[in-house]
């Protein structure tokens, strides 16, 4: 906490005009409005390693706190960086610093700091944090020009969990980075929150303090220069102390209870699982009136069920919505999915020839359900909808899911997708809703002269309108590029037979 006063707060930092100024800022507590960094830190201690790492930096933030407040913020920073990243790969910090940390980053934005922040044509951060942590968030989704962070020591491509000279950037150690960095030149404005921060504000023309303040609301994210589409970890919220105390205790007791609500929905008949899953807490909402199932006698093709792609578990909830089990479509699945699914599921080749031939042939055997998105979406946006499934038939029948989860996301793109049913159902509470809309009329579909094109894009929008939810052109392809550094191409492995698989 500032004990002195020498700068004016940030509330009487003007804004206009600065365009050709440079700003510098601290981080926790002045462009974020936390003032510490133990979340951050813990999300990457369980995203790396685990929850016994995320138990080990709990156990050390004691020990953390009283350096930091009885000793220096430097012995106290060195703790944290110690406990979380002690033998971690640098790829695995990385990949979770691009992935991950940006969603929670970008959630926490002081408004005043931001206002002066974006206010100045040049801009820079200098904060204690390790700066592989927080440079990808503040260069890529912010537009930072320069990080200036602690820098963490590495042997042969691992953390070895020290930091290199000078050490922890606090005090004088800013001061000095601000100087290597800026030479004699000042910068016009320099923004800090605490007594450590004065000796870089002070090199600055104009210092501002930014007051602590919990009532404080942070930048909404519409406002941002990017929106935050993808994003990747398992955690839902943000792990505080108290909040990473509750997930390293519910985890014994969750792991457990989602392997018995996967028994009772791969065991169970499908009719009766909708009331299994209530009894297990899983809630499931119905709305809308589904097709009844097409008569095989008839000879009529069955109905395609097109999703919005929330988790692998989504056929798995539409099956639980029509009280019946239906086939599915998938690009990519793992074999344990495969093993505990209870449902039949046929992954697609990603030939355009082969996949239609393939669709059409399980039309003919009854209803089947596909995500034309290809992949999922954690945030209220729907991907670009692929056009196949317009050109194979006229029996298309749009279905808005949507699912809600309080600890545990039940999707990966940089993990093994084999744990995504599991950490789902690891949720205390989770909750899907299946809203059945109205099947599309004739004069909408390819038979009336409709392409292939307009049915999709219609459909995408017919379940964005319902979900409030908003149109993109982004594919499977940006998605992985964003978060796992691939096109999320998954090598083929041996199949097994098609009756037993999930997901989609």
């Amino acid at each position: 906490m500032v004990t002195s006063n020498p700068f004016p707060t940030v509330e009487k930092c003007p804004s206009v005009g600065r365009e050709k100024h440079t700003v510098v800022a601290d981080m926790d507590g002045t462009l974020l409005i936390g003032r510490s960094s133990f979340p951050y830190f813990a999300l990457v201690a369980f995203e790396v390693s685990g929850v016994l790492r995320l138990l080990f930096l709990l156990l050390a933030s004691p020990l953390a706190g009283l350096l930091y407040y009885f000793v220096s913020e430097s012995a106290g920073i060195q703790v944290l960086i110690f406990a979380t990243f002690v033998g971690m790969k640098v790829s695995d910090i990385e990949s979770v610093a691009r992935a991950v940390l940006p969603k929670f980053y970008s959630s926490d934005l002081h408004p005043e700091s931001w206002r002066v922040f974006t206010s100045c044509g040049k801009r820079c951060v200098l904060t204690a944090n390790p700066r592989i942590m927080v440079e990808a968030f503040l260069k890529d989704l912010l537009g930072v020009d320069m990080v200036l962070g602690t820098e963490i020591g590495t042997y042969k491509g691992r953390a070895t969990g020290f930091v290199c000279k000078p050490g922890v950037l606090v005090g004088k150690n800013k001061a000095d980075a601000l100087k290597k960095a800026f030479g004699e030149t000042k910068p016009d404005v320099g923004l800090g929150d605490r007594h450590t921060d004065i000796p870089f504000m002070a090199m600055c023309k104009e210092g501002y303090l930014v007051p602590p303040n919990p009532e404080t609301k942070a930048v909404a994210i519409e406002k941002l220069p990017k929106p935050v589409i993808f994003h990747d970890g398992r955690l839902v919220q943000k792990p505080t102390p108290l909040m990473a105390l509750l997930i390293i205790l519910w985890t014994p007791i969750g792991f457990p209870l989602a392997c018995l609500r996967i028994a009772a929905g791969s065991l169970l008949p499908m009719s009766i699982v909708y009331y299994a899953f209530w009894a297990l807490a899983v809630r499931v909402t119905v709305k809308g009136t589904p097709p009844p199932p097409v008569k095989k006698s008839t000879g009529q093709s069955g109905v395609l069920f097109i999703c919005s792609h929330r988790t692998l578990l989504d056929p798995i909830f539409l099956c639980t919505a029509l009280g019946r089990p239906i086939s599915a479509v998938t690009y990519s699945i793992s074999r344990l999915s495969e093993i505990i699914s209870p449902i039949k599921l046929v992954k697609l080749s990603r030939d355009r020839a082969t996949d239609a031939a393939m669709i059409k042939k399980l039309l003919q055997e009854g209803d089947l359900a596909i995500c034309p998105e290809g992949t999922t979406c954690r945030e209220p946006f729907l991907l670009r909808f692929s056009s196949l499934f317009a050109e194979l038939t006229d029996q298309l029948v749009p279905v808005a899911m949507v699912n809600r989860m309080s600890m545990f996301h039940g999707t990966t793109a940089r993990g093994w997708k084999g744990m995504d049913p599991f950490y789902f159902f690891m949720n205390p509470t989770p909750a899907y809703e299946v809203t059945f809309l109205n099947k599309l009329p004739p004069e909408l579909t390819c038979s009336s002269g409709k392409s292939s094109h307009e049915v999709a894009n219609y459909i995408q929008r017919v379940i964005a309108a319902t979900l409030s939810y908003e149109c993109t052109n982004f594919t499977r392809k940006d998605k992985y590029r964003a978060l796992a550094g691939n096109d999320g191409t998954v090598v083929e492995k041996p199949k097994l037979p098609a009756n037993k698989v999930m997901g989609c």
